[in-house]
């Protein structure tokens, strides 16, 4: 290829482009600082208007099937060749995005090239677990894994950048892109962002195999009234600091090179045109400099928010705003231009959004290699490839939680003569990938009932559906009961199907759809041991089968090796490690529900009439948030705190002696939560600040030490000041939210 034009007049840092052979990886180290800003200003300073609007422009890819196959459409090709555009998403493919790049900078006046975007959100060829689910792994170095794989799959077909990790916190479980985040902490959020940035991006961006990614929704989107998509966030500032944006910190923090601003409101100002949000707090604040991109047409949104009259004054209040690229609006498009030339935009606050995007595209590397060693050969060579497939089986096994095992029932014996695999999503391929799944092949999906057969092939297998998952017919439920009385054990796969959540997929209620309680209850009403596979992308209503069921796992969607991890699970080849990164209501209607919520001036007593509860149910959760149990059991004693006072630039040791009281190996998560007995502002009665994963032999006993720094103890003050406040605080350690020992600790001045 050759140099962008405008950098080679320029005579500055042309990196030898030229040297490189169409997709060869990029050798030489990442330039400085100083060096990106002398290059980017060049290639700024040869753009014309019209260019230096197309920078900030992202379009779908556009295809056409002729008659021999697909191919790159007229328009697109136009389109790219006038510099109307810096980027496209959904276009996949070494040698698809080969031709569009070449264009890009070989025909086009500029040269500049492309950015490829695709939502890379659990996996690409190699389909991981759900986002929600991988969270369930408490499991950070997992989640970085899960993250580079994606990255190292997607990179070599062609995509630079992906839209992700979704950091929402959500605490609504109707909404249905809860299943894309990591939950409802803030805490244990921020870890799942952070590892995902790292998994995506690598050691270098100008590694081939690392892509940008892209926190997302900023901010507040896991926040809509009703559990309902794209609706209005009602989050105070402090609230919004304190746990919405603690994620999108973590994910910078880690490197996050881009940001999506979201489709809601707060306090009457949509995402897309807050200037607190993507200027005050993200460029003023937190000292960003990578480039915030539209969600889809979310400029365009503004429109019928009523922020904007038409998408020319959707298009100013962005881009003053502070947003950069407009995807698929067509809003800067249509009216930077003219903005510019009417002195509603100013050229420095156009420059800045260019400079942005071109900054983000010289960390890739792309001025230096364009295809980002991109080639067929090497798309050949990493999709699919075993190493891949072996780690999306790990992760979907950490990913499993055990909710209940009455009578030891799991794991199941080796010498079973035969097994009744029942229900709807116990044969499928299609729905295990969940929502957002890449572009995958989902008859490579292993099935439960392919895991089961594969694992115990000395068992009988009757497999019955028994039902649909949303239909409702009830003809194959006496099928399936007359099944599962002929077998010496019932595996049960129940929930939802793929699209039942992920975006515009949310739910009022939480039961199992269509008639899968009336196949539950009736192959249960057979006395034959049942285990229920819960397969879904949020928390559902399991009370029914909490008090029914023997033995309950949630796999929620886990993606291409989901049959082998559930008969690993089921069979003991691997005990169950997984804890809940959300909270499991007894009802719909506790919803929202979460642990870290504030006391009341009358605290929840069910007991006590005029307390905060309900009268027609508990009001604690069904399973609390850090909840999960393993084939082994666990004994928590001797808290010890090695300081009774601290400073705020300390860091507390908290330690317990942790001893497992069964007769297997197992895994434990120990959790330390921590609360600000009296504030300035009230305080959550909880808030996960440290876990550690401990291994232990039957009958082992160890010492666990927690570090608590104490700054992590911060919060956003009456006066609006994030800081540690002196005061008497109570320690938590223990197996999730809702139980552990407990000890005092105070904070004095510095």
């Amino acid at each position: 290829m050759r140099c962008p034009t405008v950098v080679a007049t320029a005579g500055i840092l042309c990196l030898a482009a030229s040297s490189l052979r169409a997709g060869e990886p990029e050798r030489q180290p990442s330039p400085n600082a100083g060096a990106i800003v002398r290059v980017v200003d060049s290639v700024l300073a040869g753009l014309t208007l019209q260019e230096k609007i197309g920078q900030l422009v992202q379009y779908s890819g556009g295809w056409s099937t002729g008659p021999s196959g697909r191919r790159i459409s007229d328009e697109q090709r136009q389109i790219i060749r006038a510099g109307q555009t810096g980027s496209l998403l959904n276009v996949t493919g070494a040698a698809e995005t080969h031709e569009l790049q070449r264009i890009a900078v070989e025909e086009s006046r500029a040269r500049i090239p492309l950015l490829f975007g695709l939502d890379v959100i659990h996996g690409f060829k190699t389909t991981f677990p759900i986002p929600l689910a991988e969270a369930a792994s408490w499991d950070p170095d997992a989640v970085e894994l899960s993250a580079r794989v994606s990255a190292t799959e997607a990179a070599a077909s062609g995509v630079h950048w992906t839209f992700a990790p979704m950091v929402d916190i959500a605490r609504d479980p109707r909404w249905g892109r809860i299943a894309e985040g990591s939950g409802e902490d803030p805490y244990l959020g921020a870890r799942m962002a952070a590892a995902r940035v790292r998994g995506f991006q690598g050691a270098s961006l100008r590694d081939p195999a690392s892509i940008i990614a892209c926190a997302k929704h900023y901010a507040g989107y896991g926040g809509a009234e009703g559990g309902r998509d794209y609706n209005t966030a009602d989050i105070p500032q402090r609230t919004l600091r304190d746990v919405y944006l603690v994620p999108f910190k973590a994910a910078l923090d880690a490197g996050a090179q881009t940001f999506m601003a979201s489709f809601n409101e707060i306090d009457g100002v949509p995402s897309s045109g807050s200037r607190f949000l993507l200027t005050t707090i993200l460029r003023d604040e937190w000292k960003f400099d990578g480039f915030v991109v539209s969600d889809w047409n979310s400029i365009g949104e503004l429109i019928p928010h009523g922020f904007a009259a038409n998408p020319g004054e959707a298009a100013e209040r962005a881009i003053n705003a502070g947003l950069d690229m407009d995807m698929e609006s067509h809003c800067y498009r249509d009216s930077l231009e003219s903005l510019v030339r009417q002195g509603r935009v100013t050229i420095a606050t156009l420059d800045e959004a260019v400079r942005r995007v071109l900054r983000v595209k010289f960390r890739l590397g792309l001025f230096s290699d364009p295809y980002h060693g991109a080639t067929p050969e090497r798309e050949r060579q990493e999709l699919r490839n075993p190493a891949h497939v072996a780690a999306a089986r790990k992760m979907a096994r950490e990913s499993i939680v055990l909710m209940k095992n009455a009578g030891s029932l799991l794991p199941l014996p080796p010498n079973l003569k035969s097994i009744a695999v029942i229900g709807p999503l116990a044969s499928n391929h299609g729905d295990l990938v969940g929502t957002w799944a890449g572009p995958t092949d989902t008859n490579d999906v292993v099935t439960l009932l392919d895991g089961i057969r594969e694992t115990a092939p000395g068992a009988q297998v009757t497999y019955v559906q028994g039902c649909s998952i949303a239909g409702a017919e009830t003809t194959g439920i006496a099928s399936a009961a007359a099944a599962a009385r002929q077998s010496e054990v019932v595996i049960l796969a129940v929930g939802e199907s793929e699209d039942m959540s992920g975006e515009a997929s949310c739910r009022s209620s939480l039961e199992l759809p269509g008639r899968q309680k009336d196949l539950v209850r009736e192959v249960c009403a057979t006395g034959k041991p049942v285990v229920v596979i819960f397969m879904n992308g949020r928390p559902l209503d399991l009370s029914w089968e909490q008090n029914h069921v023997p033995a309950i796992l949630e796999t929620w969607f886990l993606g291409h090796e989901a049959g082998h991890a559930i008969a690993d699970v089921l069979f003991g080849a691997y005990a169950p490690t997984g804890r809940l990164p959300v909270t499991f209501p007894r009802s719909v209607g506790q919803v929202p529900i979460y642990y870290n919520h504030k006391n009341t001036g009358r605290p929840t007593d069910d007991q006590e009439h005029y307390t905060s509860r309900y009268l027609d149910l508990p009001s604690s959760p069904l399973y609390p948030f850090g909840f999960g149990l393993t084939y082994t059991s666990f004994r928590y004693a001797d808290l010890r705190i090695a300081r009774e006072t601290v400073k705020a630039a300390d860091t507390l040791l908290v330690t317990i002696t942790l001893t497992n009281t069964g007769l297997r190996a197992g895994d434990e998560t120990v959790q330390l939560y921590v609360r600000d007995e009296v504030g300035s502002v009230t305080r959550p009665v909880r808030e996960l600040k440290g876990f550690q994963h401990v291994h232990l032999d039957a009958g082992g006993s160890t010492v666990v030490t927690l570090s608590l720094p104490v700054d992590a103890l911060a919060f956003t003050g009456l006066d609006m000041r994030h800081r540690v406040e002196p005061g008497m605080f109570t320690v938590y350690v223990g197996p999730n939210a809702a139980e552990g020992l407990q000890g005092r600790f105070q904070v004095v001045p510095q």
